[in-house]
């Protein structure tokens, strides 16, 4: 019991690290978790070993009962599902969306954490395009799943300041702690009855899709801002890259260092000094932090640049 009121009956639902974040909170309240939905174990590592996602980690750690249906629409899965009779279903980055008539399958609902301030950047990729797209605040929001994409009523949110040189998994590491707190204050206002759902306004609705490769190719063309913020954006996945001749270079963040008595750099450009290597844009030149060239580890640019010839090179 807690503050006279009876726990919530929970089958929780998401994939990835942010995900086992706030199922690993959610184990530690006393709400009862019968049950997780999580993507199917998938092939990993050099010797593509079948491999649990982070939150069947999880919930193997604690013996709860794992579903990892291929589709929703799976007639065992379903069962299965509707033998746990939960209350409610809580959703944290799970993969895949949910279909209309299985909404109803919980009395509360499918209650979804999704990392942004809604109804902006509705989608899968909310924080790394909050990131490419240079926003100075973003959250977090907890709302109802509806049969619309992030289109559901709002229960609560909160904003979170977006650093200068924050990564999308420096930022989404953040919100996935606070984000918690906020999923778990939820149910327990579901569960006291003090929540009613609130419609998400009609202006400032924006959508953030599943970033692809392309969307993490640098750009040199862009100004040096927009060359920061993609490669910020798209770290750790799915990887900032870029050309060079034909093998495919993978980047880190910037250096954020200032250029001194450089020469003018054309977009792409290269050019190395004794201790940084330059890369021109549209604006002024990128300081290039560290670079996987293909089938190498990741090193210090400077340090891969005293072993190449640079010279008349260019990123494209």
């Amino acid at each position: 019991m807690r503050n006279g009121c009876s726990r919530l009956r929970c089958v929780f639902a998401g994939t990835p690290d942010v995900a086992a974040v706030a199922l690993r909170a959610l184990i530690n309240t006393e709400h009862e978790v019968v049950g997780v939905i999580t993507r199917p174990d998938s092939p990993s590592g050099r010797g593509r070993n079948l491999q649990r996602s982070p939150v069947g980690l999880v919930a193997d750690e604690f013996g709860i009962p794992v579903l990892t249906p291929s589709s929703l629409k799976d007639a065992d899965f379903r069962a299965a599902l509707i033998q746990l009779e939960p209350e409610c279903i809580p959703v944290v980055a799970y993969g895949n969306l949910i279909p209309s008539d299985l909404l109803a399958v919980a009395p509360h609902g499918w209650i979804n954490l999704h990392f942004s301030i809604l109804p902006a950047l509705r989608g899968a990729a909310p924080v790394q395009w909050a990131v490419m797209h240079g926003d100075e605040i973003t959250g977090a929001t907890t709302f109802l799943i509806g049969p619309g994409l992030d289109d559901g009523p709002i229960f609560g949110m909160f904003t979170e300041r977006i650093l200068p040189t924050d990564t999308s998994g420096d930022l989404l590491e953040r919100l996935a702690g606070y984000g918690s707190s906020l999923l778990i204050g939820t149910l327990d206002g579901i569960e006291a009855g003090e929540l009613v759902p609130v419609d998400q306004p009609n202006d400032g609705i924006t959508f953030a899709p599943k970033l692809s490769m392309e969307d993490s190719r640098v750009r040199w063309d862009d100004p040096w801002i927009g060359v920061d913020r993609r490669i910020r954006a798209t770290t750790p996945s799915p990887g900032a890259w870029t050309m060079l001749g034909e093998d495919r270079f993978k980047l880190s963040p910037l250096q954020h260092k200032d250029p001194i008595d450089l020469p003018q750099l054309r977009p792409g450009q290269l050019f190395a000094t004794k201790s940084a290597v330059w890369v021109g844009t549209a604006t002024h030149p990128a300081c290039l932090d560290c670079i996987q060239p293909p089938g190498k580890k990741l090193m210090n640019a400077a340090d891969w640049a005293r072993g190449v010839d640079i010279s008349g090179l260019k990123f494209v």
